[in-house]
């Protein structure tokens, strides 16, 4: 039977009323078809694949399109940021690069020695990684405050992934690059948008308990192993009886004397206006800022000096043994374990030292983004971050630094504040942490050799307790208290299992809880008189109706129906997409609700969902647009009742 309603369409076809108030004109000859021949969105609309193939011509069109575009000074300006800020580089701006890059060159190095420990390699391969990726970073980096090198969530990562064996992670490293700058080339930035504030939270949370967990073997210097915060702890406590006393005194010392000092890095003398304050509180204020800030550089200077002591005599404490001088080899990348006599490190080709690296060649580039994305965001002042070139920037940093045998590096929250302290101007401010990296590498790596094991741990348990985001759980719990649940079970995933396996996990919690709310919309039902004085039931979805929540949302209209024998409209101003699925839970109701003679009525719905509703032609489909039309419906309807029943 065919229906008619009150636009004078058939099976389900109607005029869209919201054309008629338009100042537009949309009149189209063609009278015959929905809408007068307008065409909504074709969002969630299945289409014949004939009219959907693409021509020889198009397709070489579309790539000139593209060739060209790509070769334009506008994406040259943003794909090279040097261009833009080198011509306008001024003296004052080299002062403040240079005082920037100085003050990180001297923090830089002592972390890199101490996060080369982390990765499970040897302390020479941190500086490797620390100033040839810094260089790139300088015309590919939009963001001035990022310093490129190792950073303490890679370098868990690292050893987790390659086991502490350093071809594995020179390797990492190249694939690591190339997978950076490939999402970076294909826009794949936005994947970060994936994971969560909460999800981050505990993911950072985590990793800083373990990689304080992962330095308590060297404070008490004993040898305890582990991949993750339980079997570490697991191993300390069963060697634990060996601890060695002048270590742990060491490096007991060296955590508090390191607190204390980024205490006086915060302390001001003088008046609160700077105006105000004299010469004299100037250069007090500036030299205990300059104290707290290279703490790490002073105590490992102060500590090296201690161990070089003991030379002529037992030396009480582990120290961190020789590190090759000079710069490292500029050589490609190893793609095959070779093995050595004694079959410690096993022969392995390149297909096996990949598959040993599993979901980390993932989950690194994502975090190495994570992090470099929020600190741009944290320095940019509210300015936009380019996610895509900072994937190119950190990438080719990458793969360069794989060519110098550097483990994967990224930016770090710790240098970057640094960076923003000291008055960093622009990235050129890289190119002397860089060359600072590079003299100590020339220069100082037989003084190395004196350094204790135990204060280089003290310097990264220092670093890395602040990173556990507590802060964080009381406005959670004000906001959402339920973002408090894919949070805390981030956290305790990535301390129970493989770290790559947390952050998966903890994204899978999150996607579900999105896909529950989608699954529920919540539903607003109202009963309303129109103006004639008829009273009729408003039922409003407050998202889109797609296969998860349709069957909900249709149960709910249902539910209301029978509890109210009242006419039924389904607001749908919220509505801005819909599928296949939606379009038939609509032709089940639209069924239901002809069979018991309730007038269904929809409103406001958009012309691209309902292309998609009308897709099955539903029984007595109608749709208004106006608040005043629903009488003139109510009218029609009882009319065609009587005349039914007559």
């Amino acid at each position: 039977m065919k229906t008619h309603n009150q636009f004078g369409g058939e099976n389900g076809s109607y005029v869209n009323e919201a054309l008629d108030s338009s100042t537009l004109d949309v009149r189209i000859p063609n009278e015959g078809e929905p809408h007068g021949g307008l065409k909504g969105s074709n969002e969630f609309i299945l289409t014949d694949s004939k009219e959907q193939k693409c021509r020889l011509e198009d397709v070489k069109m579309w790539c000139r399109r593209r060739a060209s575009s790509a070769l334009s000074k506008k994406v040259l300006y943003k794909r090279l940021p040097i261009l833009a800020w080198l011509p306008k580089y001024s003296s004052n701006d080299a002062m403040g690069d240079i005082v920037a890059g100085i003050t990180v060159g001297l923090t830089v190095i002592p972390q890199a020695l101490a996060y080369a420990g982390i990765a499970g390699l040897p302390a020479a391969y941190g500086l490797y990684g620390s100033f040839l990726g810094c260089f790139f970073y300088i015309f590919l980096g939009s963001c001035k405050d990022v310093p490129m090198g190792p950073s303490a969530i890679s370098s868990l990562l690292t050893f987790q992934a390659a086991g502490g064996v350093w071809q594995k992670a020179v390797l990492l490293t190249l694939l690591t690059g190339i997978i950076e700058l490939l999402m970076g080339i294909f826009g794949l930035g936005f994947l970060v948008d994936f994971v969560s504030g909460p999800v981050s939270s505990g993911f950072t949370s985590a990793v800083a308990l373990i990689i304080a967990t992962s330095q308590v073997k060297d404070v008490l210097g004993i040898n305890a192993k582990g991949g993750t915060f339980i079997s570490t702890w697991r191993s300390i406590f069963e060697e634990v009886h060996n601890t060695r006393p002048w270590d742990t005194v060491l490096g007991i010392t060296c955590i508090a004397v390191l607190l204390i000092m980024k205490i006086l890095a915060t302390i001001k003398i003088g008046p609160n206006d700077e105006e105000l304050k004299s010469s004299k509180h100037k250069i007090i204020n500036k030299t205990l800022w300059l104290v707290g800030t290279a703490r790490n550089a002073i105590l490992v200077v102060i500590c090296g000096a201690i161990g070089y002591s003991f030379q002529s005599s037992v030396v009480p404490f582990r120290l961190i043994g020789n590190v090759p001088a000079g710069l490292p080899a500029v050589q490609v990348p190893p793609f095959s374990i070779p093995g050595n006599e004694t079959m410690e490190i096993p022969e392995q080709s390149f297909v096996e030292m990949v598959s040993e690296m599993g979901s980390g060649l993932i989950v690194i580039p994502l975090i190495a983004l994570m992090e470099t994305i929020a600190i741009c965001k944290a320095f940019a002042n509210g300015k936009p971050v380019d996610a895509t070139q900072e994937l190119i920037a950190i990438g080719v940093g990458n793969i360069a630094n794989s060519f110098v045998q550097g483990f994967p590096g990224t930016g770090s929250l710790s240098r970057s504040a640094v960076f923003n302290a000291s008055g960093v101007r622009t990235p050129m401010a890289n190119i002397y942490t860089s060359l600072l990296v590079i003299f100590a590498l020339q220069f100082f790596t037989p003084y190395f050799y004196f350094i204790p094991k135990a204060t280089l741990a003290a310097i990264i348990i220092a670093a890395v307790i602040f990173m556990v985001e507590v802060k964080v759980v009381k406005p959670m719990w004000r906001t959402k208290k339920s973002d408090l649940i894919p949070g805390l079970g981030t956290f305790i995933a990535c301390l129970a299992l493989p770290l790559e396996i947390g952050i998966l996990l903890g994204v899978g919690l999150n996607m579900v809880f999105i896909l529950y709310h989608a699954a529920r919309p919540k539903i607003s039902a109202e009963t309303l008189v129109s103006p004639a004085g008829t009273q009729y039931l408003i039922i409003t979805p407050d998202r889109c109706l797609i296969f998860p929540s349709v069957d909900y949302v249709r149960n709910l209209v249902t539910k209301h129906s029978r509890k109210q024998n009242l006419p039924i409209v389904i607001d749908c101003s919220h509505v801005y997409g819909a599928d296949y699925t939606a379009a038939t839970v609509i032709s089940l109701l639209t069924q239901d609700f002809a069979k018991k003679k309730q007038p269904l009525y929809f409103y406001n719905l958009k012309p691209s969902v309902c292309s998609v509703f009308e897709g099955l032609s539903p029984v007595d489909f109608v749709v208004y647009y106006r608040e005043e039309k629903i009488d003139d419906l109510l009218r029609e309807y009882k009319l065609k009742s009587v005349i039914e029943s007559a």
